[in-house]
């Protein structure tokens, strides 16, 4: 039985995509590949989404970007975290948990009856 797809809150791609810049420069593809992969098939990036969200956080100051090439010769912009990312980083992961935490909390609670 084929895996399900799961559509991502807003908001969520931006910090899993400063996650996945913590371990060094990367393409494009290559966060989308991180992303996939760590969460077992779960999350499939879309390129408008990624890319979107990479301009964003450009704009933002939270990423560098520089073009160069891929292990395969092909042309790619490869993105790095900057101070402010990590900072960004830091500050979506705290929110991201707080949130993740009180969605479980709510799940785990035995309704009243009345």
């Amino acid at each position: 039985m084929p895996k399900p797809q799961l559509d991502m809150f807003q908001g969520t791609l931006d910090v899993l995509v400063l996650r996945a810049l913590t371990g060094g420069v990367q393409h494009g593809y290559a966060i989308a590949r991180f992303i996939r992969s760590n969460s077992n098939d779960t999350f499939k990036i879309l390129d408008g989404a990624l890319y979107t969200s990479l301009h964003r956080m450009e704009e933002r100051g939270w990423l560098s970007a520089a073009w160069g090439n891929a292990s395969t010769g092909k042309r790619a912009k490869f993105y790095a975290l900057t101070p402010a990312g990590r900072k960004a980083l830091k500050q979506q992961a705290a929110l991201w948990d707080q949130y993740a935490g009180a969605v479980s909390s709510v799940m785990r609670a035995k309704p009243e009856r009345v």
